[in-house]
């Protein structure tokens, strides 16, 4: 059984599998993080690794505090990875977004895949049908877009992400929403029909804490899953546990 934490941007949060199986997911603070880790433990007794994977600098005593409740891998670029990263600074490239593309490989071999994260910042990974990692992209999130529009200007007021009735605004709030809403949908749908005019048979994934809200937006296939990190997270540390 293994505990997976993402230390992200905005969240940190956490899920035990039990193989591929999915069992549980929970948030936390940094700071509440081993207090949390040893409530899991005690509920899921049968742990024994874990994977951290953190945007932040992982202190060597919050590795010593996780340690005692199993074997502790620090998700890095060194680990083995299913594909070929072509990436040109790989070094540089974040784990999130090697993780997204660890999943990728596992559940659509043989696929071109693009991976879109939508949360704090939106990330475009690019998976080709034989296993080799590209790039992508990276542009602000749908909440970065709204503080952008009220830190950056005297009068906009900050909003919250709502869904749209029209794409024209007519007021300064409707405004803002379709600006925001609106944008990040065009660009999504751009930057998909632009891979699907080079790759055939594209496989689109949307993940991420806004892929829920954005889905509804969209009329064409796209595959939602808000946990496909937790998965690629948990498929690295077995693949590396057992290779």
């Amino acid at each position: 059984m293994n505990l997976i934490i993402d230390i992200g941007n905005t969240n940190t949060k956490l899920a035990v599998f039990e193989q591929n199986k999915l069992l549980e997911t929970r948030r936390c603070s940094v700071e509440k993080l081993p207090a949390e880790v040893g409530k899991i433990c005690i509920q899921f007794s049968k742990i024994e690794q874990l994977l951290v994977s953190a945007v932040i600098e992982f202190s060597h005593r919050l590795f010593s505090e996780l340690s005692q409740y199993g074997k502790v891998c620090i998700l890095n670029h060194k680990l083995k990875m299913p594909f070929k990263n072509l990436y040109t600074t790989p070094e540089t490239l974040g784990l999130d977004r090697l993780a997204l593309a660890a999943a990728a490989t596992q559940q659509y071999p043989n696929t071109n895949t693009l991976i879109i994260d939508a949360g704090t910042c939106i990330t475009y990974d690019f998976v080709d049908a034989n296993a080799h990692y590209l790039g992508g992209a990276i542009s602000p999130g749908l909440q970065m877009r709204y503080n952008a529009l009220h830190n950056q200007t005297a009068q906009l007021p900050l909003l919250q992400p709502s869904d749209l009735n029209s794409y024209i605004g007519s007021t300064t709030n409707t405004s803002i929403h379709s600006g925001v809403v609106h944008g990040i949908v065009q660009e999504i749908q751009g930057v998909i029909s632009t891979y699907s005019s080079d790759y055939l048979d594209l496989t689109v994934i949307l993940t991420g804490g806004d892929a829920n809200f954005l889905r509804k937006q969209f009329k064409i296939s796209i595959f939602a899953n808000s946990n496909f990190l937790l998965e690629g997270l948990n498929f690295l540390l077995d693949y590396n546990t057992n290779s």
